[in-house]
């Protein structure tokens, strides 16, 4: 059985990085369809950009949410860039391609991709591979 570990919250000696606002902040809750929609080159799959700073509805500054659906049979070639970015495995399985391997991913998982770390995914499923990409700082 897992130990859990008491949250300690976010006090610290040093100062916000990001100031505390005079008032309240709300929130900002949108659905996919109030996304972006974007297509990523040489892909067959659709990504919309649902919480990034080109929407208008959530203009996150450091951080980028994209949902991503990938078609039975389609690739996403692997390439790298200097954000961290972690795949959430929603709907489907398929697999990923990294520097030195291959994994299968399925629904429930979780892929941590550190900069630079080579990646690809395959939907080698029958029903549409839906990922969840959270990056920090957002891909242009």
């Amino acid at each position: 059985m897992a130990e859990f570990k008491v949250h300690k919250g976010y006090k610290d000696d040093r100062p916000p990085v990001i100031p505390k606002p005079d008032k309240p902040v709300d929130p900002m809750i949108v659905t996919v369809q109030e996304g972006v929609p974007i297509v990523y080159p040489g892909c067959y799959g659709a990504a919309v950009r649902v919480v990034h700073p080109v929407n208008p509805n959530a203009p996150a500054k450091s951080l980028g949410l994209v949902m991503f659906y990938l078609p039975p049979h389609a690739i996403l070639q692997p390439g790298s860039h200097e954000t961290e970015e972690t795949y959430i495995i929603l709907e489907g399985k398929g697999t990923m391609t990294f520097a030195n391997y291959k994994r299968d991913v399925k629904k429930g998982d979780f892929v941590y991709l550190p900069p630079w770390c080579l990646h690809g995914i395959e939907n080698t499923g029958t029903e549409t591979l839906v990922v969840l990409i959270a990056t920090s700082p957002p891909n242009p």
